[in-house]
């Protein structure tokens, strides 16, 4: 009868963690492992986006979806959605200063969303390369706002700048369990 050792794993943050042994008898030790999780839903590897009310407006979501997809992301959550006034002041708040503030609100309250959280090795990094430039101009060829983007306004997507943000944005549309 061989001895066989188990082991379950999963990435955590762990906070007040307890680690104790039993011995049980005939050479077998339990060892308990037990710690409150602070799970990181965004580790790294995720990235938020919405598909603007521009780019639903014109029949584009499912041509921005296959092309995301086809660069390798992976799609963690979607939602068709559309955003009150008050989300999107909320949303944009670090942009109320700006003088374009009180547009973008209009504009990304005006129409319907589609919210997703997509999952690729560096995926703001890679997001931002594939959507390109936020003014379609200066965008490169091939690039989402280049082929969708109808001016730096209207830009047909929005993409997380940075792993902080994306968990922020990410959390704003989704729960925990609305993620796979």
């Amino acid at each position: 009868m061989g001895f066989q050792k188990r082991y379950f794993c999963c990435d955590f943050i762990a906070s007040e963690a307890i680690n104790k042994s039993y011995r049980l008898g005939n050479g077998i030790v339990l060892t308990i492992f037990a710690a409150k999780l602070k799970i990181d839903i965004m580790a790294g590897n995720r990235t938020f986006t919405m598909i603007k009310p521009d780019a639903v407006e014109n029949g584009h979501i499912g041509a921005i979806l296959e092309q995301i997809t086809a660069s390798g992301f992976r799609i963690v959550a979607m939602k068709l959605t559309q955003m009150t006034r008050r989300d999107a002041e909320k949303f944009y708040e670090v942009h109320a200063e700006r003088p374009f503030y009180g547009e973008l609100v209009e504009f990304m309250s005006r129409g319907p969303i589609v919210a997703a959280i997509l999952e690729k090795e560096n995926a703001v990094e890679d997001f931002r390369t594939l959507i390109g430039a936020t003014n379609p101009e200066d965008a490169a060829e091939g690039t989402i706002r280049k082929k969708y983007a109808t001016s730096v306004g209207e830009n047909a997507v929005h993409g997380s700048d940075s792993d902080e943000n994306a968990k922020i944005e990410g959390a704003f549309h989704f729960s925990g369990r609305e993620m796979f």
